[in-house]
């Protein structure tokens, strides 16, 4: 009297079935792990590709923009030439080329371009050319005179200045 109702073979089926049931679940649970950590992964994958790219691109715009202002020092050295050359002359000539020269200047800042090389600063390597030496009083070697000016696009040094040295 033990199971009124069903007879054994129903009940060895039925167990049989849910034994079956939970193996084919198991198995689908297990699947599903799988695709979410695939899926986790191409995600992932996915962001970093996506750094990469705009780091590249970042890095691609930087260097174009280095090789334009590398073609303008030149302008940049006349325009400092011209400067020189009419010292504090007050005519309107030389006004307008020292606000033109301004005006390039303070553009090319705007977009990350650093003037190198001034007077009285500590001599740096990195970011002077010493092309000449003069006796000082022994002490820290400094920038004594510019000979020509350096410049530095977004942290990268596009040319040192070149300098007298003193010390």
């Amino acid at each position: 009297m033990a199971n009124d109702f069903y007879s054994d073979e129903e009940v060895t089926a039925s167990a049989d079935a849910v034994t079956s049931d939970i193996i084919e679940r198991s198995e689908a649970e297990l699947q599903r792990d799988e695709f979410r950590l695939l899926a986790q992964q191409l995600q992932a994958d996915f962001e970093n590709y996506k750094k990469r790219v705009a780091r590249d691109i970042d890095d691609a715009s930087t260097r174009a923009g280095a090789r334009v202002v590398s073609a303008v020092l030149p302008v940049l050295d006349a325009f400092d030439l011209a400067v020189a050359h009419y010292g504090d002359n007050a005519g309107d000539e030389a006004k307008a080329l020292m606000q033109s020269r301004q005006l390039l200047l303070d553009s090319l800042a705007k977009e990350g371009l650093e003037r190198l090389g001034v007077t009285g600063e500590a001599f740096d390597p990195q970011v002077h050319d010493a092309v000449m030496h003069v006796e000082g009083d022994g002490g820290e070697q400094v920038v004594d005179d510019l000979l020509r000016a350096g410049y530095r696009w977004k942290g990268v040094v596009l040319r040192p200045a070149m300098v007298r040295v003193k010390g």
